[in-house]
């Protein structure tokens, strides 16, 4: 009987020396650490909220509202810890069905932000415009009409008598809404206040806009084509749903930051040269 090593030893052992690769949340957790960052500087630089940043390095998109966001802040995170995103954006599409998918509407990303419009009231300054307007326009028409009478009335008693034209009574047009602000308007806009202007160039986005008291403004989804203008004695807030969809135009100028396609991006604007918050 020999003695030796049973024929299990005599397997060749397996190289067990070289690490998987690591998942997306923990290459950037790993880097953020490297970096002696913490989380909340992370969240400061980038402007992703912290409760994002924690689920992303916990490999848990949801989240983000869809894969179009969760591509974008990947590569956020990525450049802020010195990453480079490309082989992160592979992974996560290799991962979650690869290619990319129809662009998620932002609408669902920000319901939880979205602060509810309050309901008001019924437009009642209207209501009296538009009963004075009808109210000038009947007695207007009734005038006119007597005028019509009367002159009839008096060719019929005497041909000699001279019939002078009936006066006519003018009324007031309702007045026209006030326009949105053009881009003239916007180019002289005004210096003791912050303009902005917001056009969704490039494709819809979700915008979100409020006064520096934090009363909202606008909250809701632009089709491309479409502009909104907003106006604060001091400043306004904004978070751009599809950053890399947006014209931005701060007090006449024009903001030429290269957004990318899906980036979200929160920004506040005051008065003078054009300034991120």
């Amino acid at each position: 009987m020999s003695i030796g090593n049973s024929p299990e030893d005599e397997r060749p052992f397996e190289d067990v020396s070289e690490e998987a690769r690591p998942s997306i949340g923990r290459a950037l957790q790993q880097a953020r650490i490297a970096a002696g960052l913490t989380v909340d500087d992370v969240s400061t630089a980038t402007r992703v909220r912290i409760a994002i940043v924690h689920a992303i390095e916990a490999d848990d998109f949801a989240p983000c509202g869809g894969d179009v966001y969760a591509r974008g802040h990947i590569r956020t995170l990525a450049k802020a810890v010195h990453l480079d995103p490309a082989p992160l954006i592979a992974q996560y599409e290799a991962e979650h069905g690869g290619g990319r998918p129809a662009p998620t509407p932002a609408a669902p990303l920000f319901e939880a932000e979205r602060i509810r419009p309050e309901r008001r009231g019924p437009n009642w300054t209207a209501a009296m415009v538009a009963a004075i307007v009808v109210v000038i326009g009947f007695v207007g028409f009734t005038m006119v009409k007597g005028g019509d009478d009367g002159g009839e009335s008096n060719v019929a008693e005497g041909s000699d008598s001279t019939t002078s034209p009936s006066p006519t009574t003018k009324t007031k047009k309702p007045a026209d809404p006030e326009a949105e602000p053009s881009d003239s308007a916007i180019a002289a806009a005004p210096q003791d206040k912050v303009t902005v202007r917001v056009t969704a160039a490039d494709g819809r986005s979700w915008i979100s806009a409020k006064d520096h008291n934090g009363r909202l403004l606008f909250d809701g989804l632009l089709k491309q084509g479409d502009s909104k203008t907003f106006q604060d004695s001091s400043k306004v807030n904004l978070v751009l749903g599809d950053a890399g969809a947006i014209d931005l135009f701060v007090n006449g100028k024009k903001i030429e930051d290269d957004w990318q396609p899906g980036a979200v991006e929160r920004l506040t604007y005051t008065k003078g040269d054009p300034q991120a918050g």
